[in-house]
């Protein structure tokens, strides 16, 4: 069942992005289907730790902008927007590397709060991070731009 409220054009999703922290990290978004939100982000120098690792908090990064992208297609901005709450990330893997991908699917899409798994891969398929973000949703009267 189709859980989005606005329109999810690749396009117009990723333009969110523009002069964005995700911009300079090299993530976007490639894939929304019915239910979840799919995104890559690069492993290079932009995305290293000093000892040419992925970076935790670049992972967890990418974790919270697929979360929180995908939570705001659940609302109509103009009545609620959403505000992170609270993120954890377990890392399972290194990766030094190439692209990894996050899948961002609901595990609670409710009338004040919502709960996001993501689970970051490598290009093997194999899990390197997964992470649990929770949102708060909010009057859209109360975030200031």
């Amino acid at each position: 069942m189709r859980i989005w409220k606005q329109d999810t054009d690749l396009a117009r999703v990723n333009g969110w992005c523009n002069n964005t922290m995700m911009e300079t990290l090299g993530i976007a978004i490639t894939e929304i289907g019915d239910d979840w939100l799919r995104g890559t982000m690069p492993v290079d120098h932009r995305t290293h730790q000093p000892f040419g690792l992925l970076h935790g908090g670049a992972s967890v990064a990418l974790a919270e902008t697929l979360g929180s992208t995908a939570a705001m297609l659940t609302l109509d901005p103009a009545q609620e927007l959403t505000v992170g709450l609270d993120i954890n990330a377990n890392h399972i893997r290194g990766v030094r590397s190439g692209t990894v991908t996050g899948t961002a699917r609901p595990l609670h899409v409710g009338r004040t709060t919502q709960v996001w798994e993501i689970r970051i891969e490598n290009q093997e398929g194999s899990l390197v991070c997964i992470s649990r973000l929770t949102m708060a949703v909010v009057p859209a009267r109360m975030i200031g731009k």
